[in-house]
């Protein structure tokens, strides 16, 4: 069993910065692989980053690229996304992910993720 919270999400103007946290809880050691995904208001969930275990790998969806860092911290069982010129596009509820099956290869497909956080909603205003 894993147990993923999410925290850091709030109001932001268009260009500003946020972080969000993810704190894994549990088997913390079976979560190989970790991602965001986000879900715009009346849109479907949609990749956002992910990373594997070591940090060395890291994945970003075209449309975050060069504005969106996500890191993670094993010792504080804590994945980050580092969010950078935002925009209002960038509104969402934001949810982290775990993959327990895959070592290396960080999957964009929801349905390969076996936790969920709750999400945490993020808002950019123009």
């Amino acid at each position: 069993q894993v147990q993923l919270v999410e925290s850091g999400g709030g109001l932001v103007q268009a260009g500003g910065s946020l972080s969000v946290s993810c704190a894994a809880s549990g088997r913390t050691f079976s979560t190989n692989v970790m991602a965001w995904f986000r879900q715009p208001p009346g849109k479907e969930r949609e990749f956002v980053a992910g990373i594997n275990w070591s940090g060395g790998r890291t994945y970003y969806a075209d449309s975050v690229k060069g504005r969106f860092t996500i890191s993670r911290d094993n010792a504080k069982n804590t994945v980050y996304l580092q969010m950078n010129s935002l925009k209002p596009e960038d509104t969402a509820v934001y949810y982290c992910a775990a993959d327990i099956h895959h070592n290396v290869v960080i999957k964009t497909e929801i349905d390969k993720y076996d936790y969920w956080g709750q999400g945490t909603q993020v808002t950019v205003s123009l």
